[in-house]
């Protein structure tokens, strides 16, 4: 995994390195110091005066910040003397209680939940595309597999429905994490809290965290680990998924006529050498990337692995970077997009195989008591002679079908001409299914209104948290701004 907030090895200069952090990790940092000196100065812990000479020194080194080349770290050590410089010795007090630890702790779930409310938002944005790819194939029967082998035939809306579900759980696993992730370490100091009586609930609340990580040690040495680790599993079953996935479809482009191909130009590579080859670049690209993420998800647990509390391997500004889960998931909306079905050749893939023989022993169940392990052999053996001819399931005679179940059981076959094709049809093998969760259109439509519905629960879900921290914002702004306005 890239991440440049873990040093290589330390020297002796080097030992503040694992507090270094860029990305949003000095704006956390701005806004962690700003509820610092508003709940100092509602506690009286600083001197009304002071507070406000602070607070204008932390809007002054916000000013010199936005004027200069932006700060590389978010380490307090490095911030305080710039703070110092701007109000005099005093602004020391800024830190009162604290410790970079619990610091660092907070900027890094601020990184957390930012990161959680947008992939949860990419992965909204996925599973809006399968679902509208999903309805406009209601009705498309495609073959379905098993062990890379074609099995039974479906509908490609219950192929899509199901990558649909499993990302539904993958949004259920983050919003599981932002619960965790969104609690407050502020305040426990370096382990143990401080002498000071620092109010964490009103940290918590202007930092727009919906509660507080109680136990001191808990908060700096072991949650920063495991919280860490629930984003990081969240994302890498999601990579498995979605790498199944790119595989299916890549699978597709080796027959010499796809029923399924990437549309879009973009989205395809020609070859160097070979002008009639079209690759399927951004497939491969979903796989790679896929692939690469769950690298990089496990990197996140290996750094935590085998260390004792209060090393620094763990303490990341950016535990889990979003950055190759966004990519990800715009790709998978990107190729969604570019799908192009040919339904015809997809049925026609269908026909090509034997995979609805399996209703064949169905129906001789159903229609004729025949027990499923001799109507199975049965079809087991039609299928055999068949393929062994160059035959398609509906291309042997129905006098040879006829003959074969006699030959199998000593018995006259007990379905008539009409109601053996009916049987063998793909149509009617999707259309009959009668177990929930099926192919059948009743239920891909119950489906397809399930997945809708939580979709748009989930985006709601995400807006809502989304407006929370803004409103948080908004009330810090206000707050530490009513005290830079006291002091002038």
């Amino acid at each position: 995994m890239t991440n440049t907030n873990h040093p290589g090895p330390l020297t002796g200069g080097d030992l503040n390195q694992s507090f270094r952090g860029g990305g949003r990790a000095v704006e956390f940092l701005d806004r962690i110091n700003k509820a610092s000196i508003v709940m100092l100065d509602e506690t009286s812990l600083v001197p009304p005066e002071l507070a406000g000479r602070i607070a204008r020194g932390i809007a002054r080194v916000l000013a010199n910040d936005r004027e200069g080349p932006p700060p590389r770290s978010a380490d307090y050590l490095d911030y305080e003397p710039r703070l110092i410089a701007a109000a005099g010795p005093d602004a020391s007090r800024l830190h009162t209680g604290r410790s970079r630890q619990d610091i660092a702790g907070t900027i890094a779930r601020m990184n957390l939940r930012d990161g959680l409310l947008r992939e949860g938002m990419a992965l909204v944005s996925a599973r809006e595309r399968l679902v509208a790819l999903a309805e406009r194939h209601r009705d498309t029967i495609v073959p379905a597999y098993t062990h890379g082998v074609q099995a039974q035939p479906t509908t490609f809306a219950h192929y899509l429905l199901a990558l649909c579900a499993a990302l539904t759980r993958a949004t259920e696993r983050l919003r599981q994490a932002y619960v965790r992730v969104n609690l407050s370490p502020l305040g426990t100091a370096a382990l143990a809290t401080s002498s000071f009586p620092l109010d964490r609930p009103r940290l918590a609340a202007l930092l727009g965290f919906d509660g507080l990580l109680e136990n001191a040690y808990d908060a700096n040495h072991l949650a920063p680990v495991d919280c860490a680790l629930d984003v990081a599993s969240a994302l890498a079953i999601a990579a498995v998924q979605i790498g199944q996935f790119a595989q299916d479809l890549h699978a597709h482009y080796a027959a010499p006529s796809p029923w399924c191909l990437l549309g879009a130009s973009a989205l395809t590579g020609s070859s160097s050498i070979m002008p009639q080859k079209r690759n399927p670049a951004a497939i491969e690209q979903l796989r790679a990337q896929a692939s690469m993420l769950l690298g990089d998800m496990q990197t996140v647990f290996l750094v935590s692995h085998n260390v004792r509390t209060g090393m620094f391997d763990y303490r990341s500004y950016d535990p889990v970077p979003c950055t190759r889960p966004l990519q990800v998931l715009t790709l998978l909306g990107e190729i969604v997009d570019g799908l192009v079905v040919d339904p015809a050749r997809a049925l026609d893939e269908v026909r090509a195989d034997y995979s609805t023989t399996t209703e064949i022993a169905d129906a001789l169940l159903q229609r004729a008591e025949i027990p499923f392990r001799i109507g199975h052999h049965f079809a087991s053996k039609l299928t055999d002679h068949g393929r062994s001819r160059g035959l398609r399931l509906h291309e042997i005679a129905y006098s040879e079908v006829a003959r074969i179940y006699e030959h199998e059981t000593q018995q006259s076959f007990p379905l008539a001409e009409d109601a053996y094709r009916e049987v063998i049809s793909p149509e009617y093998m999707v259309a009959g299914r009668r177990g929930r969760g099926g192919p059948q259109p009743a239920e891909v439509e119950r489906m397809l209104g399930d997945e809708q519905g939580a979709a748009a629960a989930d985006r709601h879900w995400l807006e809502a948290g989304g407006d929370a921290l803004a409103r948080a914002d908004e009330m810090l702004e206000t707050a530490f701004q009513t005290l830079v306005a006291r002091a002038a």
